[in-house]
């Protein structure tokens, strides 16, 4: 052994074998990040529910009078509510994939992928983590059911808690796969407010789908929020006392040639999106540098 070896001794480092379990556990970290940065950024939690707000108690009671005889007598704010369930939950998700963006320009995103961890176990962490923190988002909308005459219904509560997670798991993957690519902050949420918006309007959540232009309902056809918003507006009305004419025209749902999609073959559909969507960002996060 040489003196140099003798004053400075190598230190081995062993890096312990993948395996399901650390797979998972690598999961699970990424997962609980998200839950304490979200729970200690308590600005976050407000900010990201003024949009929602707004939009439901501002904008709904401030057109109600004038949109009365189109909602045949149903209050604006009671119809416009299942879609601003499901906004407050794209909107969060967005903000939680954006956090990748963040830990790129700060330097983390580079000490997580030198783990000895499958990036995938990353990626599915960051969807998970994004799509619960937007599911708590979604409660507190759900806990206000009762301000636009709604009522709380246990079953209807549990059916659309399970939209709106099914949905977060969509977004949040959707928002991965983009920032993936994106190096700052500024091009991310230009990207999002590009795609955000059209998505929002276009899904039917403050307008009913039934009697739209021809071009308009081909673009509610493809959109993927209008799969989440139909669903969870179909749950909603069942659970209230409308009239045939009213429930003809402001829950018409999503048409495939005549044939009305099922809530089901909706749900499927937003979590087969959901799938694609996550699959391609493990591929572009396993091979971005």
């Amino acid at each position: 052994m040489s003196a140099a070896t003798a004053e400075h001794p190598v230190v081995r480092v062993a890096v312990p074998q993948r395996s399901l379990a650390s797979e998972l556990r690598a999961v699970r970290i990424v997962w609980r990040r998200e839950l304490i940065r979200y729970r200690t950024d308590r600005m976050r939690m407000i900010t990201t529910l003024v949009q929602p707000l707004l939009f439901l108690f501002v904008l709904g009671a401030g057109l109600n009078r004038l949109s009365r005889a189109g909602t045949h007598g149903v209050d604006l704010t009671t119809f416009i509510y299942p879609g601003i369930l499901a906004i407050s939950v794209l909107f969060t998700a967005m903000f939680s994939a954006a956090s990748i963006v963040w830990d790129r320009e700060f330097g983390f995103l580079r000490e997580m992928m030198v783990a000895p961890v499958r990036r995938s176990s990353i990626v599915i962490g960051k969807c998970l983590g994004g799509a619960t923190v937007a599911s708590i988002q979604g409660v507190i909308v759900i806990c206000l059911a009762g301000a636009v005459n709604v009522p709380y219904n246990p079953v209807m509560i549990i059916e659309v808690f399970a939209l709106q997670l099914l949905l977060a798991f969509s977004i949040t993957a959707f928002g991965v796969m983009v920032a993936v690519r994106i190096k700052q902050m500024q091009s991310f949420m230009g990207v999002m407010q590009m795609i955000i918006t059209p998505m929002f309007f276009i899904s039917g959540a403050l307008f009913p789908v039934s009697g739209l232009p021809t071009w308009l309902g081909v673009l509610n056809r493809f959109d993927p929020l209008a799969y989440a918003v139909d669903p969870m507006r179909r749950i909603v009305f069942s659970h209230l006392s409308l009239s045939p004419l009213a429930r003809a025209s402001l829950d018409s749902g999503i048409t495939w040639f005549g044939w009305r999609v099922p809530t089901l073959v909706e749900a499927a559909a937003v979590v087969v999106l959901g799938l694609i969507m996550l699959a391609i960002a493990i591929v572009e996060f396993s091979t971005t540098d």
